[in-house]
């Protein structure tokens, strides 16, 4: 029901209104009167009613200023005004100001009806288009998500159907940066820069940024104003929309190591670096059993090996493809191995072929059980080598960093030090350290940097020869350190 409320300073108006209209006729609620102007803005503002009528006369504030302090609130509202003979500059300001309609006095029954349904008619009008304007924006939206999801995944025909749906902004797209996010997250708005479509993909949070202007550090720095308990994995650039898949590959790369080394904040796929001796793209199944050899789950392994004996299974391959998947996954075993630096033949005693002994094999059973064996061999020889021939592994590393903490060092550049494939180095040192590299580092730049502050070095300088090139970046990460701010800290010393 739609509310009304009418403001005037003649009792005998007010009254004639309430009593001589059948409001409920209209599907109308009179919510209130007012006989002067600060009275009836402070009726509206506790009603808010849908349709005014007021008198352009009355104390305290006139009716046009009660009218423009309503449309400021609330423009939607329909405001009816009525007037005396030869207030024609007040009837002109009223409908410079958006009234609906305006009543002569004296007010007649007839009239006030008339009026009534002229402004119902338009006010049911404006929500149905609001309505169709929002079932509209609804839709356009949902088009929009959906055809960026199918340009990640490289559906066929996806980038035209993008272009569609995002609008003629897709012409100044300069470059692609796929984010992974651990929880939900509002990203602030920059027309001018960018443009983020979310998207939800099943337990993925996604967050896809369309860059207008070239891609940089500082823009993804603004961007990702997020809490401290989100994590987000970035991953790499493409100038090319048919290379936002392998963005997205990378942000999921990026998320999923945050997590498993209990990181918070961004995660830069060019921090951690992969392994680029594995194929690019695997299946979802495939990933997760590299995953549970790579963090030694074996439990986690066991079960991710009955799915793949399961889909399989259900596939019905003939005898050769079956061999030749299984193979492959023990393949992808033995690259994962290699990270550790060992030699891989040293699996079994006289070297290890699993090409040449899969041929011995007579049944499917046979197969998968020999399958697990395999795997089996190949966990516990990473846990071997973890625990023998890597224990310096994690104090060369922290020797390097400590000597080199004002360059842009990577991890890829530490692992290579220390002879290690990046993601093993990254595990092997968060277990022997217990901060992953990227905090250890941090923790390095930021303490040299408070010393450096004591011996009165300038904020900015220092920020330079800690190896942060942003001074934006450095007082941020300073902050959350210490608590304070770099130039707080230097004076409070």
């Amino acid at each position: 029901m739609l509310k009304a409320v009418v403001f005037d300073d003649e009792y005998i108006v007010l009254q004639g209104l309430r009593m001589m209209i059948d409001w409920n006729k209209y599907g109308i609620e009179l919510a209130g009167t007012a006989s002067d102007g600060l009275e009836a803005l402070r009726l509206f503002k506790e009603v808010k009613a849908d349709i005014v009528l007021t008198d352009i006369r009355m104390p305290g504030l006139t009716g046009l200023q009660v009218i423009e302090e309503i449309m400021k609130e609330a423009p939607e509202t329909a405001c009816i005004v009525f007037s005396g003979f030869n207030e024609v500059d007040y009837l002109k300001k009223a409908i410079r100001l958006g009234v609906v309609d305006y009543l002569e006095k004296p007010i007649t029954l007839p009239m006030i009806e008339e009026v009534l349904l002229k402004t119902i008619k338009k006010i049911k009008e404006q929500k149905r288009i609001e309505q169709l304007e929002a079932e509209w924006e609804g839709t356009q939206q949902e088009r929009l998500e959906k055809a960026t999801m199918d340009l990640l995944l490289g559906h066929e025909g996806a980038i035209e159907k993008w272009r569609e749906a995002f609008g003629d902004d897709a012409s100044r797209v300069q470059a692609v940066t796929v984010l992974a996010l651990s929880g939900d997250h509002t990203f602030l708005p920059d027309p001018d820069d960018y443009r983020i479509v979310t998207v939800r993909n099943g337990h993925e949070r996604l967050g896809i940024v369309f860059h207008f202007t070239l891609h940089s550090e500082e823009l993804i720095r603004r961007l990702l104003a997020f809490p401290n308990k989100l994590v987000i994995g970035s991953g790499r650039a493409v100038t090319a929309l048919a290379e936002a898949p392998q963005s997205y590959g990378d942000a999921q790369h990026a998320l999923k190591y945050g997590l498993f080394m209990e990181e918070t904040g961004w995660i830069r796929f060019e921090d951690i670096g992969e392994n680029t001796r594995l194929p690019r793209y695997l299946s979802e199944l495939e990933k997760s059993i590299i995953f549970k050899i790579r963090t030694v789950d074996e439990g986690g392994l066991l079960g991710e090996l009955e799915h793949f004996r399961e889909e399989l299974e259900t596939q019905k391959l003939n005898p050769d493809v079956l061999e030749s998947e299984v193979l492959k996954l023990i393949y992808l075993a033995q690259e994962v191995a290699k990270e550790t630096g060992g030699d891989i033949h040293t699996i079994k005693e006289g070297g290890y072929f699993p090409q040449q002994e899969i041929r011995a094999i007579q049944t499917k059973e046979q197969l998968f059980d020999w399958l697990y064996v395999q795997m089996d061999l190949i966990m516990k020889w990473i846990l071997r080598v973890r625990t023998t021939e890597k224990q310096g592994a994690a104090e060369r590393a922290c020797a390097y960093m400590e000597s080199r903490f004002n360059q842009d060092i990577t991890l890829q550049e530490v692992a290579d030090h220390v002879g290690m494939n990046s993601t093993y180095f990254s595990l092997l040192f968060k277990e022997k350290v217990g901060k992953s590299y990227i905090k250890y580092l941090t923790y390095i730049r930021i303490e040299k940097a408070k010393e450096l502050l004591l011996a009165g070095g300038k904020v900015a300088e220092v920020s330079e020869q800690v190896g942060y090139h942003s001074y934006r970046h450095f007082s941020e990460l300073f902050k959350k350190q210490t608590g304070v701010s770099p130039g707080q800290y230097k004076e409070s010393q």
